[in-house]
């Protein structure tokens, strides 16, 4: 566990991304779009998908298509992808430590609120299985929500987050594994735990509040919040 230096900050409000930190969906995009990338002769790797994490679709498929030079539109790689992932999505699994988490602080009464560039429909399938878990949480704000007018790393998801949880910024704690993410999250005035992925190079990260490998590392007391029974 890798920390920076802090004030004494009073959380009272807890806002999570959801690929990659609370359900492991990045296999899946990884697989998509090796295959996609495959078709051209081209490969896909960290050094791309680094770049995509947390992005919007649109956006993250503009990175892809620009990166590889591939012969397609965004439009036309998002259409080939789209079948593909919705078939994949309804498989996705809790990331260690994430269900543990959210449902220690809903047992507290601690507002949790989801921030995902995924639109609705994603959002729909990710989670089909795990209604009980996600009925938990208070709010969700996804990428194609009419009040999300920019995509991470603008603050625009945060602060529509903490505003449908009455939530001042200052008393927000976001977990992100995307360095887009967290820039989003500073701009919003909030406090930031980072959880990058296994392959990413944690100086990716050089604001956040608090950088861990996983979120079972994560400790509640550390941040003044009820410590885990």
């Amino acid at each position: 566990m890798a920390d920076t230096s802090r004030t004494m900050i009073d959380i009272k409000y807890i806002i999570y991304d959801l690929d990659g930190l609370l359900l492991d969906t990045e296999p899946f995009y990884t697989q998509v779009n090796q295959f996609i990338a495959s078709r051209f002769g081209k490969s896909f790797d960290w050094s791309i998908k680094s770049k995509m994490i947390g992005l919007r679709a649109n956006e993250s498929a503009g990175v892809l298509i620009e990166s590889l030079r591939l012969p397609i539109s965004p439009e036309d790689y998002l259409k080939e992808r789209k079948h593909m992932l919705e078939e994949l999505f309804p498989q996705a699994k809790p990331m260690a430590g994430a269900e543990r988490l959210t449902r220690h602080f809903y047992r507290h009464r601690i507002p949790q609120a989801i921030a995902t560039s995924s639109d609705r429909r994603n959002f729909d399938l990710k989670i089909s299985r795990h209604g009980n878990w996600f009925s938990i949480f208070d709010s969700f704000v996804q990428g194609d929500d009419p009040e999300v007018r920019r995509g991470k790393p603008a603050p625009d998801i945060f602060q529509v987050a903490a505003r449908r949880m009455n939530a001042l910024p200052e008393k927000c704690l976001v977990f992100e594994d995307a360095p887009s993410g967290l820039k989003a999250a500073l701009a919003a005035g909030m406090s930031v735990v980072a959880v990058p992925d296994p392959n990413m190079d944690w100086q990716e990260y050089p604001e956040a509040n608090q950088i861990l490998a996983s979120l079972e590392e994560f400790d509640p007391a550390y941040w003044g919040l009820p410590p885990f029974d």
